[in-house]
């Protein structure tokens, strides 16, 4: 039914709940047919008509527009504003409790705005609880549902978070499609903030699915994009693409350049959670660069850690980091610190994608057996084993497999150790 159609239905509803006939409502202003083919739908009553009809139903006009009432309107907009609040502060639980119940109410039927920011709401707080499958459902929903166009700069939005979603669950020709659908292969669109952003997500798809050629040949043109288009946003993402291609290709010097000069430009005109989370990723560059200036990047993710308990972070950005710890306290030879931090990750894994459970699975048992824990090591290791197998074949996977593999061997599992190394290199198809 359309919204036309509804607003008919609406005032047909309360002028029989007046106990008014077709003539008596329009009287003297208006012919009974006209208001008989506004009911029906076939005529679009002009705004002057409508505020008429409400005065003379007793009703409010919001009533007639969206079938709420003021105050349930003010409710809507409140509930709506709560469950964005819960997003920002990383409440992302509550965020899609909120979301959920909200579109639950048949309020929102004749809200067809407010309707699509809740459930675009709905998917991006699913996303960061870690279901991506139902993310993905919500996403497509959004994308087909013609009675509620998106505007531009929506469409792209829900681009580039099922594009993300799609290579965090390892679908990478999906990742790679709902790009390259809007960006094109040949002809490009006039460059905006929201597409660097989606340009960034292609780069990360082309890059995990082993395509470094045209990561970086992708990632050059996104570059001098974000520098036509000068905002600092899309600056930071663009130089951010351009370190991790970098540091996948081998060229640390130039990786190091890149991700100072995002980092920069983020300290300047970054909102703090922001800015955290781009820390820590700096950390995590420089230590893949440059691990023998370890205790350094340490100081640093201690402070990224201590900004994200305190700002609106979700929790793979908390995970992250202190994946990113542990990794650094093995580097300086301390294990039980490396153990504390995975503890803590792994109380957090439950709902996470495949290939992040498997990660911190593994690094887990790297930290347990540099401990001499070797039962508990390996018992890491099989859970990550099993998530692995789970996980699609990707680079990432494939070097996660090899980490495998080097703690199985140290953990006296030659065995194991050999089908791990074998399967690293079916990942890259060797």
């Amino acid at each position: 039914m359309t919204g036309q159609d509804l607003v008919g239905q609406r005032i047909k509803t309360v002028r029989r709940q007046r106990g008014l006939s077709q003539a008596q409502l329009a009287h003297p202003e208006l012919s009974d047919s006209y208001v008989s083919l506004i009911e029906s739908g076939k005529r679009t009553p002009t705004p002057a008509v409508l505020e008429l009809l409400a005065n003379k139903l007793d009703c409010s006009l919001t009533y007639l527009i969206n079938g709420v009432t003021a105050e349930q309107m003010k409710e809507i907009e409140l509930v709506l504003s709560y469950a964005q609040l819960a997003m920002d502060n990383g409440e992302v639980t509550e965020a899609r409790t909120r979301y959920a119940e909200l579109l639950a109410d048949s309020g929102l039927a004749g809200l067809p705005q407010l309707k699509q920011d809740a459930e675009y709401g709905l998917a991006l707080a699913t996303e960061a609880c870690g279901d991506l499958d139902e993310a993905i459902l919500l996403l497509n929903g959004l994308r087909q549902n013609e009675s509620a166009p998106m505007t531009p700069d929506r469409y792209v939005a829900v681009a580039v978070t099922l594009s993300r979603c799609y290579r965090e669950q390892g679908d990478l020709a999906e990742a790679v499609s709902v790009a390259e659908q809007i960006l094109g292969r040949t002809a490009r669109p006039i460059w905006t903030d929201g597409l660097i952003r989606l340009g960034s997500q292609l780069v990360a798809a082309y890059i995990e699915r082993g395509d470094l050629l045209r990561a970086r040949q992708f990632s050059a043109e996104v570059l001098a994009a974000a520098e036509l288009l000068n905002t600092p946003m899309s600056i930071v993402l663009a130089r951010w693409n351009a370190a991790i291609v970098a540091v996948e290709s081998g060229q640390s010097d130039e990786a190091v350049s890149q991700v100072e000069r995002a980092f920069a430009i983020q300290s300047e005109y970054g909102d703090p959670g922001r800015l955290a989370r781009l820390r820590s990723a700096y950390a995590e560059v420089l230590l893949a660069v440059r691990p023998m200036e370890a205790g350094a990047w340490r100081d640093m993710l201690l402070k990224v850690d201590t900004e994200l308990s305190e700002s609106s972070a979700s929790p793979m950005d908390k995970m992250r980091c202190a994946m990113s710890l542990a990794r650094v306290e093995l580097l300086l030879d301390k294990p039980e610190r490396a153990r504390e931090h995975m503890k803590g990750v792994c109380d957090m894994l439950d709902g996470m994608p495949q290939a992040v459970q498997a990660e911190a699975r593994i690094l887990y048992g790297q930290a347990l057996a540099e401990l001499g824990r070797q039962e508990s090591a390996l018992d890491e290791l099989l859970v990550g084993a099993r998530c692995l197998e789970q996980s699609p074949t990707t680079r990432y996977t494939a070097h996660a497999w090899l980490t495998a593999a080097q703690v199985l061997e140290r953990v006296d599992e030659p065995a194991r150790s050999v089908d791990a190394y074998k399967r690293a290199l079916a990942c890259v198809g060797l």
